[in-house]
Order: C-alpha cells, then sequence, then structure tokens
C-alpha cells in the first residue's frame, strides 16, 4: 500500500504510523468504510511504512537466522531501528506498540478507548518467527496481543487495534452515539437489536421496542445486557464486581 502523504489543509486528530513486512496486506480494510472516511473526514491520518525500504545491504534485508540455531527466522534490529528512529525525528510519539501473541496486555475496548485519546502511535507488526529482542527492549514501549493463538504476521491484529481506535474518534462515524452503547463500552455486552419489519416469519420485535417510550426501551436494553452477559460472559461480571 503506498503511504499517504500527510493533509496539509488541516491537522488530524491522531497520527498512526503502521510498520510492516508485507504492507500489502493492509491496503483494503484501510482504504474502505469507516477507516477510510475517518481519514477523508481529518480525524485521523494513517501512514503505512515498507520495513524492506529500510533493509540492511543490496538486497534490503530484514531477516536473518536466529543465535543458537532453531527454526523460523527473525526481523532485524537496523531496519526497524531506522524507521522508527526517522519517524521520532520527525514528531514525538506516545506509544510504540509491538503487537505478539506473547505480549504483556490483551488488547480490550477499555485499552481501545485509551489509545483513541492519544496523538500519535506506532504499531510494528512482527512477522516470521519474531524480532531481534532488543528491538523489544530499547524501542517498544507496549506489546499487546488480540489472542492467545498465532498468526502469519501482526499485520491482521494491527488492523484490528487500527479499526476499534478509529471507529472513536471526533468525526469518523456519522452516529458517534453509536461507538458508545457498542458491546464492553459497559462492561456488558450490547442488548439485541432489531428493525423493520415488525414480524418476520411469525417472530415479533420485542413489545417494548415498539412502545415509544423511551425509560422503558432504556431499561428492557439494560436488562437484556445484563442477561446476555450473565449467559454468556459471565466472567465480564466478575470482574466488574471486583473493580
Amino acid at each position: 500500500m503506498p503511504k499517504r502523504e500527510p493533509q496539509k489543509a488541516r491537522e488530524c486528530w491522531m497520527r498512526i504510523d503502521i510498520i510492516s513486512a508485507v504492507p500489502q496486506v493492509l491496503g483494503s480494510v484501510l482504504g474502505t468504510s469507516i477507516l477510510q472516511r475517518a481519514q477523508d473526514a481529518g480525524a485521523v491520518e494513517i501512514v503505512v511504512h515498507n520495513l524492506h525500504e529500510y533493509g540492511v545491504g543490496q538486497y534490503r534485508q530484514i531477516d536473518d537466522e536466529p543465535f543458537g540455531g532453531g527454526a523460523g527466522m527473525i526481523l532485524k534490529c537496523e531496519p526497524i531501528f531506522a524507521c522508527i528512529e526517522k519517524l521520532q525525528v520527525e514528531r514525538n510519539y506516545d506509544d510504540i506498540i509491538f503487537l505478539t501473541p506473547d505480549g504483556g496486555e490483551r488488547f480490550s475496548q477499555s485499552i481501545a478507548n485509551e489509545l483513541s485519546l492519544k496523538r500519535n502511535i506506532i504499531l510494528l507488526a512482527g512477522h516470521y518467527k519474531g524480532i531481534d529482542q532488543r528491538v523489544r527492549d530499547m524501542l517498544v514501549t507496549r506489546e499487546m496481543s488480540i489472542g492467545d493463538y498465532v498468526l502469519t504476521g501482526g499485520e491482521l491484529p494491527a488492523l484490528v487495534l487500527v479499526d476499534a481506535i478509529v471507529r472513536l474518534l471526533p468525526g469518523a462515524m456519522s452516529d458517534a452515539e453509536s461507538a458508545l452503547s457498542d458491546s464492553f463500552q459497559s462492561e456488558l455486552l450490547d442488548a439485541p437489536h432489531y428493525t423493520r419489519p415488525a414480524e418476520f416469519r411469525g417472530v415479533a420485535v420485542p413489545e417494548e421496542l415498539q412502545s415509544g417510550n423511551h425509560k422503558r426501551i432504556q431499561a428492557w436494553r439494560e436488562q437484556q445486557a445484563l442477561e446476555k452477559t450473565r449467559l454468556r460472559r459471565p466472567d465480564l461480571l466478575l470482574e466488574k464486581s471486583e473493580k
């Protein structure tokens, strides 16, 4: 995916830089739907950096065999340091986040809320077997995982973070209240939703939602959210009670 040129007409609310060994994976998602609209509206600037442009030697090498032997290849220090240090000369970054299944933090809605308040962040997508530990020790400020499983690279987790963060930014969504009522914002799962027709194949929309009584509708939604969470994610209720 080609780099997006910085918008000069107006200053964006947030900038996200993504460093990737396979940047072509990112293009179709970043260029569609809410993410594209948010960029067009000036809510966010998303810039993708091809790690191969910072590779070592004539062949732009970005990986090498691990010391001590073993399977797989390791992303080298030099290209990552060169890319990040170049960016740090241009602006200050609140966080440099490495996407990894063995990271210290499990990504959640509360972290998305927190990151949406940042000004500039870098997302470093790992690839191959991993990255040189010196990058993690000397550059990375946070390590994040989207689950206890291994993917081919960190590009998909990076997209997950970007999507969850950007939709919270001012101007990203035409109906900002929609993001605020999503699952996990209240530490509960979202209540069921219905739209027209009022009856379909013998199943009617609950009477409460058709009542026009906003207090009754809100009470129904809260009760449904609580019950859904109790049945499907009781761990969330336990965490909430312990806070």
